[in-house]
């Protein structure tokens, strides 16, 4: 029997089809034709991971045609939800990718480690080039300490939401970014979460709060605003 499959899809090449009763298979050549061996009363599957058809019964008029055209619809897998959750404890470690305690890198840390490779792996000993692998040296260092930096922001973001910022540390809205930033900066508080000592680090915090709070004059606008409503009080008495 010769068949052609009809589809909307674009590719109709490679479709299983297979004969159930005989258990004879083929493939579908180029434009979805093929020629199957059956006799009637003969039961064809159709098989492709994104089509869908139903099962055919060969027939005596299969026979008197010269194609018998078979229809597979394409299937839409439409997702209805997508969740994205992130696990903090599954690395390549945990994995078993690379091996338990070994070094890792961040971007920033692979390139400086990778100049410094150059310059003691060289043999060559051009002035020019030496100053070129030191500027590039020190460019890559500075790299290193913004990416520090950020990632210490990010990790700052993880653990203490910009509610408690806002509410308790009595940091604006509108300041929390910079505010961040500021607290990246200090070294002793960057040491308390190197050291995952977040005891010492939301007390160090705190401290930063109230500096920040001074520097950007919000202190002393509490203050103004609060002195007419003293004096009202006294007045009262």
């Amino acid at each position: 029997m010769n068949g052609k499959i009809v589809s909307n899809a674009n590719e109709v090449e490679g479709i299983l089809v297979k004969n159930i009763s005989n258990n004879q298979e083929v493939v579908t050549q180029r434009g979805g034709y093929f020629s199957i061996f059956g006799k009637t009363n003969d039961t064809l599957i159709f098989s492709a991971f994104n089509l869908k058809a139903e099962p055919h019964v060969i027939t005596d008029k299969d026979f008197g045609e010269n194609l018998v055209f078979i229809t597979m619809q394409l299937i839409n897998n439409q997702l209805k939800e997508v969740t994205i959750i992130d696990y903090k404890n599954i690395n390549a470690e945990a994995l078993g990718i690379v091996p338990k305690g070994q070094k890792t890198y961040t971007p920033a840390e692979r390139k400086l480690k990778t100049a410094g490779e150059m310059s003691i792996g060289s043999v060559i000993s051009v002035d020019p080039l030496l100053n070129w692998i030191s500027g590039r040296t020190s460019m890559l260092k500075k790299e290193l300490e913004v990416e520090k930096k950020e990632l210490l922001q990010a990790k700052m973001t993880n653990n203490y939401e910009r509610e408690y910022i806002v509410n308790t540390l009595k940091v604006p809205e509108e300041y929390v970014d910079g505010f961040l930033f500021y607290a990246a900066e200090n070294e002793r508080f960057a040491a308390a979460m190197k050291a995952k000592n977040y005891t010492m680090a939301t007390f160090v915090l705190s401290e930063l709060a109230s500096q920040y709070r001074e520097l950007q004059g919000f202190e002393v606008l509490n203050t103004v605003n609060k002195a007419p409503e003293n004096s009202m009080n006294k007045q009262k008495e």
